[in-house]
């Protein structure tokens, strides 16, 4: 079997740790002065891709590419991708809001490009949890695609991904090329080492412009108004058990 190349994709978004607030406006949540974080699902793909290259050594697992899509700051996601261990990053540059679709047509363009054997992303992006870009990578790539990956493993020229569904797990095998979604418990990620993250600095990073990959940037969603979910209210003790189906019977009614 020849080397493997691998491209993970990598969004910057709010940190998970940050208690996120509507804006004034009311059209999305506030991000000026907020830290903002590579994707926890994103992290793990990108922890998934070294695994597998410490595993079969470089000499299977070639390169690992990391790709982001969004404004200028998303290089500081790209450099994390650095210093954890890919070798290099590509940036396609857009201050936009882009939407599933469009990042979806963006990487399968630079998958043309850089036709990479395998894809991995994070399942959703904590942001706006859409889980669609990496369905969608696929059906335009018309690849095979294993979603909600909670374990990988490379047999020879297949991949055999145990997934989590609602029934419990289920494993499939599938022909490469191919796309993985990540799953919560796929793998811990690692912390970037200072020395990494120096090396980092000099690895090659190359920005592109959506035109650059013939890709129009163009939303098909409008969002009306963005609120702060009602407060949770207080509960209440009951007396007995008799009382406590009672107040059930009255909530159900409503």
């Amino acid at each position: 079997m020849s080397s493997l190349r691998i491209l993970v994709g990598v969004k910057r978004v709010v940190d998970s740790a940050v208690k996120v607030r509507v804006n004034s406006a009311q059209t999305g949540v506030e991000t000026a002065n907020v830290k903002h974080s590579m994707n926890p699902f994103d992290e793990i793909a990108v922890e998934e891709a070294l695994r597998l290259r410490e595993k079969h050594g470089k000499e299977k697992i070639k390169e690992i590419i990391a790709l982001s899509c969004g404004p200028a700051k998303a290089q500081e996601t790209l450099r994390t991708a650095l210093a954890l261990g890919a070798d290099r990053a590509i940036h396609v540059k857009s201050d936009d809001v882009l939407e599933p679709l469009t990042v979806a047509k963006l990487f399968s363009k630079v998958v043309s490009n850089e036709k990479p054997d395998i894809v991995i992303l994070g399942k959703q992006a904590i942001d706006d949890d859409s889980n669609q870009t990496g369905q969608m990578l696929a059906g335009l790539l018309n690849w095979p695609q294993a979603t909600f990956a909670s374990k990988v493993a490379i047999n020879g020229s297949s991949l055999e991904v145990v997934r989590e569904v609602d029934g419990g797990l289920e494993t499939v095998s599938s022909a490469l090329p191919a796309i993985i979604t990540t799953d919560l418990r796929l793998n811990e990620p690692r912390y970037a080492s200072l020395p990494n993250i120096m090396k980092a600095k000099k690895k090659p990073l190359q920005t592109v412009l959506p035109a650059d990959l013939d890709v129009e940037v163009r939303n098909r969603l409008q969002t009306l108004k963005v609120t702060e979910p009602p407060k949770r209210q207080g509960g209440k003790i009951v007396a007995s058990v008799d009382e406590l189906l009672e107040k059930l019977r009255e909530t159900k009614a409503l």
